[in-house]
Parts: C-alpha cells; structure tokens; sequence
C-alpha cells in the first residue's frame, strides 16, 4: 500500500488535473480570483449551463503547457495533452516526479521516482465529467450554484469520488464563455490552482500518448 503522505500528494495532483482540464476548456490564464460585479443576471442557471455545456463540447482536443501552484505556494510545471472522450496526459517537468494519463477507462498517477503508479477508474474521478464524450454539465455533475454576475458566470460543482470530497469552482465570460478563473477545494479545505498557456485546439493527438501499462500496476502491487 502507498504511504499516506504519498496517497495524500497523489490525490492533490489529480485534483489539480482536474482544474487543468477545466481550464483547458477555456484557455486563459488569469491566476487568482478577480472580483465579480453584483448585477442581476440575464440569463437562467439552466440556460447558463447549456451554455457552458455547448462550448465544452465544442473542443475535442487540445495541447498546451500548465502552472500548477499548491495549497501551500508549491508550483510544479510541465504539458499536457487532451483528447476527448476520455483521454489526458499531464506531463510533470523536473524536480517533479508525477505523470496523470487517463486512457479512457481509468486514470493512473505514475510516480517515476519510484517507479509506480496508483490506478482509480476514470467514472470514480472528477475526470469524468470533462473528459466525457458529450458533457453535460447540468445531468452529470453535482452542481450546487449557478450565477451570471456581472460579465461572469460562476458555476460550483460539488463531487464525492475516490479523492473524497471537494468542491470545484469556475468562473466564465458571461459573453464568450470562456474560462477566466477556477479553484479547486479538497476535502480538507485546501485550494489548488492551475494555468495553462501556449494552448492550442485541434491539435492531433498521438494514441500512444495515452497507453496505460496495466501489467506494471500488478507487478508494483506484488
């Protein structure tokens, strides 16, 4: 079994995976939350959701590069690569020893340090939602706010996986629909933020990017 210490580092990775994805949806790179305007909305939660659904499901696959900045300042850098449905790899840069790859089915966390990988099944992860291959925000996720404040549009997004509990938070162009900010809370309260640049839409992914060694995962395990 994992140290705890490790488990609990592996999860803050894969939440943080969570909000790269998010954001990659959106392509901005604003990196603190920035305040909302109080005006009346003008639009409905349902219709804002439907909304934000039409431009998740616009985009199929993207490249680009991400800043991952930690609950208690730590930042980590690298790539990732996303192609929908199912599929991502974040690619961790040096000193950082921690890839993500979901294949489809699950999500692995390799430890290259060590040489393992912990393995959770991609319907169990906040993954699922995003990487779906048609995203509905509305139908599949736990969605506890909607509000257009302003030129922002908040959705938060309550979810109990395998991490535990936490809680996601993005903030939307009203107008373009494009991600501007997003916060990622665990079930300890603590916050994780990333950031993506260099982004681009339409990109062809090479398959082998995403292959899981499931053989390795037995032999770790032994």
């Amino acid at each position: 079994m994992p140290h705890p210490f490790r488990r609990a580092a592996v999860r803050r990775a894969a939440l943080g995976a969570v909000a790269a994805v998010a954001l990659a949806a959106g392509g901005m790179t604003v990196l603190a939350p920035m305040p909302v305007a109080a005006q009346a909305a003008t639009e409905t939660s349902g219709e804002a959701l439907a909304r934000i659904n039409d431009y998740f499901n616009g985009i199929r696959t993207m490249s680009g590069e991400f800043i991952q900045f930690g609950p208690t300042g730590g930042r980590a850098e690298g790539s990732f690569v996303i192609a929908r449905p199912g599929k991502v790899r974040f690619d961790y840069s040096p000193p950082a020893r921690i890839d993500i790859v979901a294949d489809g089915k699950s999500v692995v966390v390799r430890d290259r340090r060590r040489a393992t990988q912990d393995v959770w099944p991609l319907s169990k992860t906040p993954l699922r939602f995003l990487l779906a291959d048609k995203i509905d925000l509305l139908k599949d996720a736990n969605v506890t706010d909607v509000r257009t404040e302003g030129d922002t549009t908040v959705i938060v997004i309550q979810e109990s996986t395998v991490f535990g509990d936490g809680k996601l938070t993005l903030f939307f162009d009203s107008t373009t629909s494009e991600l501007k900010q997003w916060i990622v809370t665990d079930a300890q309260g603590l916050d994780t933020t990333v950031a993506i640049y260099n982004v681009q839409t339409g990109v062809k992914a090479d398959p082998k990017l995403f292959v899981v060694d499931y053989q390795r995962v037995i032999g770790a395990e032994r």
